[in-house]
């Protein structure tokens, strides 16, 4: 939302914004109710869903748990929370463009210079499955859709 205002004050520099560049911000307040309850209602699940995504992703491949023979667990778990609670944020304001510049770019550098795409890929597979067990349709509709983005970015080969 806000990356999408700042474009829309750029785009509409002394003019009035036309109806078509304003149907975002319609769409954002009809969206603010559920993307709002989707944000408290993270805030009480984040170590629920934290927990359930580990177990899922140690059931898969407790590996992607192993760099070398360290056992990332614990970082893994921090690198989680951290990207759970700036993707509710970037969820409730409907702007995954920040999310993505101002972290997902950056660890997504980390994760390949670890070769820790996949372990990525499978945390935010799971992710998906285990906040549409909590969350109602509407809830996990507007939050998958920023889960997707981390597992596509963080996820990636390369």
């Amino acid at each position: 939302m806000l990356s999408k205002l700042q474009k829309l004050s750029w785009d509409t520099d002394g003019r009035y914004a036309s109806d078509e560049e304003l149907r975002f911000i319609a769409d954002y307040l009809q969206s603010y109710g559920v993307r709002l309850q989707t944000y408290q209602r993270l805030q009480q699940l984040e170590m629920t869903i934290v927990q359930e995504v580990y177990q899922k992703v140690w059931a898969i491949d407790p590996n992607l748990f192993m760099s070398g023979t360290e056992d990332v667990s614990a970082k893994w778990k921090r690198d989680t929370i951290r990207v759970l609670r700036y993707s509710a944020v970037a969820m409730l304001l409907n702007d995954t463009d920040t999310l993505c510049e101002k972290l997902l770019y950056w660890m997504q550098t980390i994760m390949k210079a670890f070769g820790a795409q996949q372990s990525c890929k499978v945390t935010y597979e799971q992710m998906q499955k285990v906040v549409k067990n909590h969350l109602s349709a509407d809830q996990a509709s507007v939050f998958c859709s920023v889960l997707e983005v981390n597992e596509r970015l963080l996820g990636i080969a390369g």
